[in-house]
């Protein structure tokens, strides 16, 4: 079969917008393109249109990306397939990416990153190609004269020797027979320092090879004397260990070992990604605990009130019973009954200003705490009643005018109550640092029935934002505040968390205006 002339691509994207812009930007570079709305249609119509590329987004209702890609590839493995993802999914893109996925994509998406990774799958996609074209050849032609056997063993040298990944051969005494270049590149010894020179053993711990010979002779990773992704790592030529998956198989004659041969693809660049989850999993911590430790320093001065009028109201109940006491005074039923009514109406008070210390402690625990993902039916007043809670006082402090105005008719979101809590109280906190001098704070909520979303909207009158700014707001470490004030990460981990919920949040801001943070959420599905 000849290379396609024409790339066909098929992209899958639950939202309409996106799936337009990138059409129009693929077609003016020249490709074909066919969109669908939501897994099962891009299955149909990679099944019926044979693209050679599939971009699909992680995040859809109903089928996944994740599980799109698999099921291409158990129907069609020779599709190259590239998954787009938000900034809260990369865990996702690493699971993508050890699903066979071509590549990702971060959103919103870049041109030259769309491009470069298309450039990567077009090659995944022809070297993929070439070798199922020889390998049928081997298997359904008669080679009838040496010289066509020259020119396929030549096309065979060049395959193997341009591979992206690493291709590894060696006897039955395990000395290499073959190395490409990119195990040249992968371990850093030069071909002809190996070649027929050195043992495959050389390549890696002695008990990691064991392991992996073990690992071989059973099915525990694609059958008997085969692999298919085995991790391990390998010994470079500086003797550092460089994580590896590995795809290879056992050829043996009259049961006897005659060679092995293996696949192996460099993991580093995925070891790097997943320490960058982890890192940035400490660093949206810190930056919560940030958060906490100003909002602890608020609520200092917000408990030490009720806590004086608790305080106030028992000694003065102690001071009427004592001065009682004291005197002996025969009180008459009338005074008794005065006396009863004055201290129960100090118990409702302590009772009242009590209770308001316990809410406010078990508010900042809550937002404090290290919780799993709980999804749950929102009320959304709820919600922004108990994130005011822990903002109130610093609102009262910085001679801020706070207006309220929620919506009766606004129905339940669904999601986790403490992520959304938190993006919310970033939010709010935003607004409270962009009035130096004091303003006007207003939260309010509705429901738009046309676009069927819930929109929370926390606007200022502080100092607004640049347009400069407005176009690296959402980005990881970018911030416009004093030291001391956050890592940069408040609306970035606030777009992650929307964005894990389905929604979007968007910005209106003019320098020296104020600004407008509205964030669209789906409703809850009944």
């Amino acid at each position: 079969m000849t290379l396609p002339i024409k790339w066909k691509i098929l992209l899958i994207d639950d939202e309409e917008d996106i799936r337009d812009i990138m059409a129009l930007t693929l077609t003016d570079a020249g490709y074909s393109i066919i969109c669908a709305p939501d897994g099962p249609t891009g299955l149909m119509l990679a099944t019926r249109e044979e693209p050679q590329i599939v971009i699909t987004d992680i995040k859809m209702p109903g089928m996944t990306g994740l599980e799109v890609l698999e099921k291409i590839k158990k129907i069609k493995p020779e599709i190259e397939v590239i998954v787009t993802t938000g900034f809260g999914d990369i865990k996702k893109a690493v699971q993508a990416l050890q699903l066979d996925a071509s590549d990702f994509i971060s959103k919103p998406i870049d041109d030259a990153a769309l491009h470069m990774a298309l450039k990567r799958a077009m090659q995944r996609y022809v070297d993929k190609k070439q070798l199922s074209d020889y390998t049928l050849l081997l298997e359904n032609e008669n080679l009838k004269t040496s010289s066509e056997l020259i020119k396929n063993v030549d096309f065979q040298s060049r395959l193997i020797e341009n591979s992206m990944d690493g291709i590894l051969g060696c006897d039955e005494n395990d000395i290499i027979v073959t190395y490409n270049r990119s195990m040249e590149k992968l371990l850093g010894y030069p071909k002809v320092q190996v070649l027929k020179k050195m043992k495959i053993t050389s390549f890696f711990q002695p008990a990691l090879f064991l392991k992996l010979k073990e690992n071989l002779s059973n099915s525990n990773f694609g059958g008997e004397n085969m692999l298919s992704f085995y991790e391990t790592t390998m010994l470079s030529m500086g003797k550092k260990d460089i994580p590896v998956q590995i795809s290879g198989f056992l050829l043996s004659k009259d049961m006897i070992q005659i060679s092995m041969v293996m696949c192996i693809s460099d993991l580093r660049d995925l070891r790097n990604l997943e320490q960058e989850v982890t890192d940035q999993a400490k660093l949206l911590h810190r930056e919560k605990m940030v958060s906490l430790g100003r909002l602890a320093a608020s609520m200092v001065h917000e408990i030490n009130n009720p806590l004086s009028g608790i305080l106030n109201y028992i000694r003065l109940m102690i001071r009427i019973s004592g001065k009682d006491n004291t005197l002996k005074l025969a009180l008459t039923p009338d005074q008794i009954r005065d006396r009863a009514n004055k201290f129960n109406a100090y118990l409702a008070i302590i009772e009242s200003e009590t209770q308001r210390c316990s809410d406010l402690v078990s508010g900042l625990l809550k937002f404090s705490r290290k919780s799993k993902l709980e999804q749950k039916s929102i009320d959304v007043a709820e919600l922004i009643q108990h994130s005011l809670l822990l903002c109130n006082h610093k609102i009262e402090l910085s001679n801020i005018v706070l207006k309220v105005r929620c919506h009766k008719d606004v129905p339940s979101v669904f999601g986790d109550f403490n992520q959304l809590q938190q993006c919310l109280i970033n939010l709010i906190f935003n607004g409270i640092d962009a009035m130096e001098n004091g303003g006007n704070l207003e939260i309010k909520t509705h429901y738009n029935p046309e676009e069927k979303l819930v929109f929370i909207s926390i606007k200022d009158t502080g100092r607004g934002i640049s347009k400069e700014d407005l176009n690296f707001i959402f980005e990881p470490f970018f911030t416009t505040k004093n030291q001391g004030y956050g890592v940069g990460l408040g609306l970035s981990s606030a777009y992650g968390i929307i964005e894990k919920h389905k929604g979007t949040i968007v910005v209106e801001s003019t320098l020296n205006s104020g600004s407008e943070f509205i964030i669209k959420l789906p409703p809850e599905e009944k």
